[in-house]
């Protein structure tokens, strides 16, 4: 009876598909939420295909983007001021909904990872 119920409980749950439409977010505004050690960070930014300029702390940051593939893109500091500007990030696409996205990214070459959202902007 116990191996009925694993396998109904296994079935179920192996049909559940993770979404990830990744190319309705290549190019946009959004604002992002990222918690680091218990602290809130919120930006705000605007995407094309190969640029993004991002709004943080009332300084304004650009990137030059290289997308691997749909869902996972480097950033690249256009005008660094200092040395942790100077690496790229790697950020990976994890899920999608109609508005937003779950990310994790980090420096390239490192393997700690932060996680965060980024909610789309509508402009009317």
């Amino acid at each position: 009876m116990k191996f009925l119920y694993l396998l109904l409980f296994l079935s179920v749950f192996s049909c559940y598909e993770t979404s990830r439409n990744c190319t309705d977010y290549k190019t946009g505004e959004f604002y992002s939420e990222v918690v680091i050690d218990g602290e809130l960070f919120k930006s705000r930014f605007k995407r094309t295909e190969s640029l993004q300029i991002e709004i943080y702390n009332k300084k304004t940051d650009s990137s030059q983007l290289r997308w691997i593939n749909d869902c996972e893109v480097v950033f690249k500091t256009i005008n660094p001021k200092n040395m942790a500007e100077r690496k790229d990030i790697h950020l990976k696409i994890l899920t999608t909904t109609d508005s937003s996205y779950t990310f994790e990214y980090s420096y390239v070459g490192e393997t700690k990872k932060q996680k965060g959202v980024a909610y789309r902007i509508i402009i009317d």
